[in-house]
């Protein structure tokens, strides 16, 4: 079977973690049996140097593309942005600080054959022995009222929804992507909604994951995630993920 994988990385003002981001994916795909893969950045309206230094890499290697949203329109926007452009049998968002290490990848590959899903995404959340770096108290224990509240709220037996770290079926990331609104950081939950709605099946699978200091979600960007939780709510009931 041709095995080919689109890495998508969603990145705003990331100039100093990109380089080295980028060279530990081509290290590991280098090293790997991917018969075709390419690395896709997409740039969030970035006022640092983040296009100009993932533009150098395009010159060097043919496999990496960049694209830019028209502005900044926030992680959500980016992901699908990418998911949408992504040529790869299989699609992986993963973070520009690669808090998952990019070699994860094969646990959401492996689980994804074990179980015949068509979704894999990685979770801090079934073995927390694998967190090297904890999140300070305060968001981790955010993080875990965020999961109960959306549990009650959409209903998704998911332990970890906002790991930013997931693997999807080409054919099965278009029908989910096209169909997402969320924008922001609310954007998980609904694709994991979607995915579900349409018979998708996901697979939940623990990773090693570490903190990395420099996050873009504020306590703003973190509550209005709730309100987010209603809205995949209401558009369900509109009818606007048939």
């Amino acid at each position: 079977m041709i095995r080919s994988i689109s890495i998508i990385v969603p990145a705003y003002n990331e100039q100093a973690r990109l380089p080295e981001t980028i060279r530990r994916i081509q290290t590991y795909l280098a090293g790997s049996e991917w018969v075709f893969h390419e690395i896709v950045i997409v740039d969030d309206g970035s006022t640092d140097r983040t296009v100009e230094v993932a533009s150098a890499f395009v010159q060097e290697n043919s496999n990496v593309r960049v694209l830019r949203n028209p502005g900044n329109r926030g992680k959500g926007y980016s992901v699908r942005h990418g998911m949408l452009e992504a040529r790869g049998e299989w699609r992986l968002f993963t973070d520009a600080d690669l808090s998952a290490p990019i070699e994860e990848i094969e646990r959401l590959w492996a689980a994804m054959g074990r179980d015949d899903s068509q979704v894999a995404i990685g979770s801090r959340a079934l073995d927390r022995s694998l967190i090297g770096v904890h999140q300070p108290g305060m968001r981790e224990t955010a993080g875990k009222v965020f999961n109960a509240v959306m549990r009650r709220v959409v209903g998704l037996p998911i332990a970890d929804t906002q790991c930013g770290f997931k693997l999807f079926q080409g054919a099965a990331s278009l029908e989910i992507f096209r169909r997402q609104t969320q924008e922001r950081f609310g954007f998980d939950v609904e694709i994991l909604f979607i995915a579900k709605k349409h018979g998708y099946r996901i697979s939940e699978v623990p990773v090693r994951w570490n903190h990395v200091d420099g996050s873009k979600v504020g306590m703003l960007t973190g509550l209005h995630a709730f309100s987010e939780l209603a809205a995949v709510r209401w558009n369900d009931l509109m009818g606007k993920y048939r």
